[in-house]
């Protein structure tokens, strides 16, 4: 359908809490999972969240089996998650370096649950009910943030690993 535009941190849409979606396989959520797909892949993202195109919607897509963000991580299988469930499977957290279209430029290390399991539905109304570790783990906490008005950089708990691309030599 088409490339959206990206909110951008400071939009105060972001900090939104998005509402749930009532009504699966319908033609407004084939549109917007297509809009968010387009989004997605023409800004190499390893995932997008429903609010960032400024829908404040409990949807978000993620996955890939290569990305130039994030070349040294394995492959995150595509997915479409609507008024996903996040259960936490262990208290470890793993400090990791994230990025956010909505951050566009800036990378910052944040820790994350390490192991979770991840409920909710695909657009057609099917159940999802997965448990997962390491970077997939990460990308669905990431995204999830977002349906609650969470940018990655108010998890940051030092701001001594935030910063542009290029200063922190990622470039």
């Amino acid at each position: 359908m088409a490339v959206r535009p990206v909110l951008r941190m400071g939009n105060p849409q972001l900090f939104k809490k998005s509402d749930p979606v009532v009504k699966f396989n319908s033609h407004e959520l084939d549109s917007l999972i297509i809009d968010l797909q387009d989004t997605m892949k023409a800004m190499h993202g390893a995932g997008i969240a429903a609010p960032q195109i400024g829908v404040l919607q409990r949807v978000v897509i993620f996955g890939f089996d290569s990305n130039t963000r994030y070349p040294n991580e394995d492959a995150v299988p595509f997915t479409v998650l609507v008024n996903p469930q996040i259960e936490f499977l262990t208290d470890m957290k793993i400090d990791g370096l994230e990025g956010c279209l909505s951050v566009p430029g800036m990378r910052g290390v944040v820790p994350r649950c390490q192991k979770i399991r991840y409920t909710g539905f695909d657009q057609y109304g099917n159940p999802i009910d997965r448990t997962v570790s390491d970077f997939h783990a990460r990308v669905v906490q990431h995204e999830c943030d977002h349906l609650d008005g969470i940018l990655y950089p108010m998890k940051i708990e030092d701001f001594k690993s935030f910063g542009f691309v290029e200063e922190l030599g990622l470039a």
